[in-house]
């Protein structure tokens, strides 16, 4: 340093040093699990927004109903229990129970305006949730899988849904990487880093897009996920619209986005005491939320029992909603069918908002953009594709890079079984003869057997 130096260039040279500190050397940090614990999750806001709309929903309207969330792992292949040491997953299972929300977190959530909303937390809902913990697990291996289950109120086992899927895929990728060396991982994430960018490139040719991040749960690891979202936000800038995280959301001061998702209707359809309870459940759902939320949270997600016959039995009103979410058909062909839906309702697609979130690779987004510009209002939720694609980056094949489909939902409720039927029969849940009857139920119409990669 030249001996003249000044306070005010002193001062510069310790900011940048700070913050040259704050930014992570991944490959360092990968290489570096030396210590007992390397936690997955330090935040209870680590989290989907979606997951915390819904949440004040159960607990303000479904404080005694019980739900069983389960985990789920569609690519039987891969054997989860021979991958992922028990002792290292009930130690990160169990330092997710130890978290409480923060006083920072509860002050960002109180006093932070969501989708052009302040206060969309209610003080008795935040009070609630400052003393929250996840509850007890349940966790046994069974023919190469573990069997993960979370049983209590359904307002307490929720949140395990975000945190479990992420524990488990962040444990997965670390075993993988365990045997590789400082300057294998720094390679590894330097192609990883560079695959990604391509993509912010490619992205950046769609005027008018707007895509957010909604990867948490099956992401390869969470500095992962930050460092793809520090890229968007400042590769596509305000194309990108935000994230699904809330930590992220708040630690990078982006927007918190997300609705709703399955696990509303299929406990509320668990409940039914009869067909006509049974037929109504999607819709009470959605009668529940707009009292609740209303304005752009108005998002249909339709696909829980069909897309079919969501639309076949929907009451008008519905298509006053802001927009829909196809979220298991191919997102042309979902598309198409709520536009045309739209039409004769008697709506102006134009006027409406098509988010396309399934399975989304860059090349899907671009053919999907380009196909229904100028025809509806869209926006891109881009999950594993964007935080756990790792394909062809490392110097050798290693499986447990490659992300599978595990999801955790919800099982039973009140000790009655839930079912999600999808409009792909490969993403169907639940037990075979509920799963039987809820096909006679609601019918088969348009449902395709499509691969289910992640």
């Amino acid at each position: 340093m030249r001996g003249d130096a000044g306070p005010a260039s002193c001062e510069g040279l310790a900011r940048g040093i700070a913050a040259a500190m704050t930014k992570t050397d991944i490959a360092t940090r990968v290489h570096n699990h030396t210590w007992k614990l390397d936690p997955i999750i330090r935040s209870l806001i680590d989290t989907d927004f979606y997951k915390l709309l819904m949440l004040q929903m159960i607990w303000k309207l479904y404080p005694d109903v019980n739900a069983t969330f389960s985990l789920i792992n569609r690519t039987k292949t891969v054997r989860l229990a021979e991958e992922i040491d028990e002792v290292e997953l009930r130690e990160q299972l169990d330092h997710a129970r130890s978290l409480r929300l923060t006083k920072k977190e509860s002050i960002w959530l109180a006093g932070n305006t969501f989708y052009g909303r302040s206060q969309i937390f209610e003080p008795e809902f935040l009070s609630w949730l400052s003393s929250y913990q996840l509850p007890e697990y349940e966790l046994f291996k069974r023919d190469g899988q573990y069997e993960l289950n979370f049983h209590g109120r359904w307002m307490d086992t929720t949140l395990w849904e975000i945190p479990a899927l992420a524990i488990v895929n962040e444990l997965r990728s670390r075993s993988a990487m365990r045997s590789l060396g400082y300057f294998t991982l720094d390679v590894l994430y330097a192609r990883a880093k560079a695959k990604m960018w391509a993509k912010v490139e490619r992205l950046r040719e769609l005027p008018g897009l707007r895509i957010s991040d909604f990867g948490t749960r099956r992401r390869h690891s969470f500095l992962w996920q930050r460092w793809c979202v520090e890229a968007l936000k400042e590769g596509i800038g305000p194309a990108f619209t935000g994230t699904s995280n809330v930590l992220l959301a708040m630690d990078s001061d982006l927007e918190a986005v997300g609705t709703n998702a399955h696990e509303l209707p299929m406990v509320v359809a668990a409940l039914a005491q009869n067909d006509e309870d049974l037929a109504a459940a999607p819709y009470q759902v959605m009668k529940d939320w707009n009292r609740l939320y209303g304005g752009n949270l108005l998002i249909v997600l339709p696909d829980a029992f069909g897309t079919a016959a969501f639309l076949r039995n929907a009451p008008e009103w519905v298509a006053d909603w802001t927009g829909f979410r196809p979220d298991s058909a191919p997102p042309i062909e979902g598309g198409e069918k709520i536009i045309e839906w739209w039409k004769k309702m008697g709506r102006d697609p134009k006027k409406k908002l098509l988010i396309f979130s399934d399975g989304l690779d860059v090349d899907a987004i671009i053919d999907t953009y380009k196909h229904f510009e100028g025809r509806a209002r869209m926006s891109f939720g881009w999950g594993t594709n964007l935080t756990n694609d790792f394909a062809g980056c490392a110097p050798k094949t290693i499986e447990g890079l490659k992300p599978i489909s595990v999801v955790c939902k919800v099982s039973d409720a009140n000790g009655r079984p839930a079912v999600k039927l999808s409009d792909n029969p490969q993403k169907a849940t639940g037990e075979a003869d509920e799963v039987q009857r809820y096909l006679k139920f609601f019918g088969q119409e348009d449902r395709k057997d499509q691969k289910v990669l992640v």
